[in-house]
Parts: C-alpha cells; structure tokens; sequence
C-alpha cells in the first residue's frame, strides 16, 4: 500500500498567496470573510474611526443587539438564574416578561425527559470513553424516537429544539455516570431531574451522588452557561450548523454535526486543554516564582513544555485583541468562587499568567492584533472549582451553546433558500491516465 505522508497532501503555503485564498476564512488581521447575515449575534473588537482607520477594541458581545454585560447584570442583580431566560431571548427575538418567562421554563421542563428505556438502551448498554462522541451518538439515536424527525417547519423544528435543549445536560452526565461505571469502576447512580430547579441547578443535582450543591455554585455554573450560550455564525460549530442545516436535512443530524466540531481541541475542547497545561505547569516548577512561570511560558512556545505545540492555551481569540468580555465576567466570577473554595492561590496563578502570557506572546511571535485571556481560560479554572470532571467540561459547552445553534438553525431556514457551497481551487496539475500494466 502506497504510503500517505504529510507530503503527499500538502499545499506550498505561496499557493494561497497566488490565488488570493484566506486560509481558515480568515486574512491575515485575523478577520473573519464574511459568508452570511444574521441578527442573533454581534462581535464587536474594533471601531472605525473617521479618517478611516480601524484600531482594536474592548471586546463586546450583543445578542439579539442587547449587551451581554447588560443581560448578566440584569439577573444578577435580582439574584436569581439567567440562561432560560438567554434561552428565549436567543429563540424569540425579544426579552420576555415575567409571565412569559415562566410559562417557558414550565414548557423546558415538561420537556426535560427521555424517551422509556433510552437511557438504558443508548448510554448504559453501549458505554463510551469520550462524552461528546456518546453525546452525538444520542443525539442521533433520538431521531428515531421522533414521530415527525424530517419535517423542517418551524413549529416542527422549535419543538425538536426546545427538547434538545432540555435534555442536553441529562445525556451528558448519564454518559458520564456510564463512563464511570463501567469504565472506571465506580459506583453507578442515575438521578432523575427536578422540574423545579435551573438548568444549572438540574446539572449539579443529577452529576453528584448526594445532589447537594451551594446557591453560589448553581450561579456561576448558570452564569457560564449565558456566556457560553451564542458567539456569532461564524464560530466553528455554528457555522457548521448553517452548513449542515442548509442541505435541508434533519435537526438531529445538523446539531450532531456540530457536537463534530464542538469537540475540537481548537474550539470546545480548548478548556480542558488550559486545565491540563495549569496541571503540568505545577507539577514542573514552583508556581509561587514569577520568574519561573515565565520561563515554563516561553518554553510553551519554544514547544519545550506541555504537549509541545507551541500555544499558551487560553491566550488569544480568532476575534476579540483587547480582551474577551465573556472573560472579563468569569475573571469576576472566578475570584468570588475561590474564596468559597479555598483556592485563591490557584485564582492567583491564572491571574499571574492571564498578565505575564501577552507581554511573552508579543516578544515571541509575530502578531497583526493584540492577545487577551479568552472564555476558556477562566471557564475551566471555574469548573474545576466547581468539581466538575474533566470529561465533562466540553459536554457543558455544548450544554449551553446548543441553544445558540438552535437559533441559528431556525435563522437559516427561514432566510436561505440555497445550500451553502463554497468554492475551492484546484493547484494540481493534469497528469494522463497510466494503464495498470505500465505503472511501476
């Protein structure tokens, strides 16, 4: 068998320079080509100015044109939970009133339950390693629980949604609780959801064996999950569920394509990789030296430390310079949540490197914008403290960003009436046919 190297596929690099080709759909300023419209979302990381210019930003987020900062202070300060509200602002267009947001965390609610004997027939009789995999593969097997999977009307697609939605965190920890078990060893223990409670609270109830948990604990796992929940159409795995949704297949199919993406150490799985790199950095050197951390930073680029790739993980953004705001909050967040924990010592180290990493970028590498700590960076030093499991921390995004897709999907039904088909060029010269007889 022929051998395929990494040769054998490769483009020279001045081929995308000749053929005026943005690699990643992205220029060299690291913005993004643009491939459609929407009105769910809005990134904002730099400002016009009136002589033309562009010069880098606070980074903002908006959804549905509301301040994403507005929208947690909202619910903060009546000190109570905010991601079904972010829920119905996402899928409806509009804040909604008391009575509205009532009746639709009665109706998330009445749909957080499975299908009979799906928990053992899918999750326990077929356990997996790898959460998103067993995730996706439920997500799947749920079409055939559907009395009316294909039909792609709104009503038909927005009641599919609002299931998905409410039972994400369910499928997740059930997976995880079947991992334990009979991949690990441990104890086996399925609890069953409380209509009552939040999503957020409904996940730590169901994940810990007592299903105990703190007000304060609930508030800031909800709180990222508003801040995980929608980042415009062109993230990886919402551009992959306009993609997916264009072909006018399935809603089980399109939001399994985007669990695809969503698992990627390069988008949702980014988090555990910031978590493991604090690991082995502790383990490696003396984390109360500043000095050292700096140095354990620079061999992270020299590709001498950690999984030697070269990155800082956790550092920088395909958009945001200045800083991330969904960052900004859970900075907050963080520093409130290891004081309950005792681990403000660990919170002091994110802070030391969230501080020393751009200054070490900017020596290092050629830049064309600023870098900030971005939304993984602090989300997985917050569920760390929260105990949450490793293997859970990308499930927990999909937890949250599922109900971003959700819009997106039902946007790209409504507004686009052709399949979304980019064009590649072809830089492989025509070569004739060799019969088999004559090939050596």
């Amino acid at each position: 068998m022929a051998d395929i190297s990494s040769k054998s596929n490769e483009i020279a690099p001045e081929m995308y320079t000749k053929h005026n080709v943005f690699r990643g759909l992205r220029d060299l300023g690291g913005n993004g080509v643009v491939t459609g419209l929407t009105e769910i979302s809005n990134i904002k990381s730099r400002e016009f100015l009136s002589d033309g210019t562009v010069v880098p930003c606070k980074g903002e987020l908006r959804s549905r044109g509301i301040n994403v900062e507005d929208l947690v202070n909202g619910f903060l300060t009546d000190d109570r939970f905010g991601f079904e509200e972010t829920v119905y602002l996402l899928l409806f267009s509009k804040l909604p009133n008391e009575s509205e947001l009532r009746e639709f965390k009665e109706v998330l609610a009445k749909f957080r339950s499975l299908p009979t004997s799906f928990v053992r027939d899918m999750i326990l009789k077929a356990p997996g390693k790898d959460l998103m995999n067993i995730l996706s593969r439920s997500v799947l097997a749920l079409y055939a629980y559907d009395d009316n999977p294909d039909e792609i009307s709104i009503s038909n697609v927005l009641r599919q949604c609002l299931h998905l939605i409410s039972i994400f965190p369910m499928l997740s920890v059930y997976g995880y609780q079947s991992y334990q078990h009979y991949h690990c060893g441990k104890s086996l223990f399925i609890h069953y959801p409380d209509p009552n409670l939040s999503a957020a609270e409904s996940l730590l109830s169901i994940l810990r064996e007592n299903g105990e948990y703190s007000h304060l604990e609930a508030k800031i796992l909800d709180l990222a999950l508003v801040l995980h929940a929608e980042h415009g159409g062109g993230n990886n795995s919402t551009f992959t569920t306009h993609v997916v949704t264009s072909s006018g297949t399935d809603t089980y199919s399109a939001i399994s394509a985007a669990l695809g993406s969503l698992k990627g150490p390069r988008h949702g799985g980014a988090n555990i990789k910031v978590s493991r790199m604090f690991d082995d950095m502790k383990a490696n050197i003396n984390t109360s030296s500043e000095g050292e951390i700096k140095d354990y930073l620079v061999k992270l680029l020299d590709k001498e430390a950690f999984d030697k790739a070269g990155l800082i993980y956790g550092m920088g953004h395909a958009v945001y310079s200045i800083s991330d705001p969904r960052a900004d909050i859970l900075m907050k967040c963080a520093k409130e949540l290891s004081l309950e924990k005792g681990c403000e010592e660990e919170y002091k180290l994110y802070e030391t490197v969230a501080r020393l990493a751009p200054e070490i970028i900017a020596s290092k590498r050629k830049m064309y914008k600023g870098v900030s700590a971005n939304v993984d960076f602090y989300s997985g030093l917050i569920y760390r403290m929260l105990d949450l499991p490793y293997e859970l921390f990308t499930p927990i995004f999909a937890i949250s960003r599922i109900a971003g897709w959700s819009a997106h999907r039902i946007e790209e039904i409504q507004n686009n009436g052709k399949i979304i088909r980019p064009a590649y060029i072809n830089v492989k010269e025509n070569c004739n046919y060799i019969k088999l007889s004559d090939r050596k």
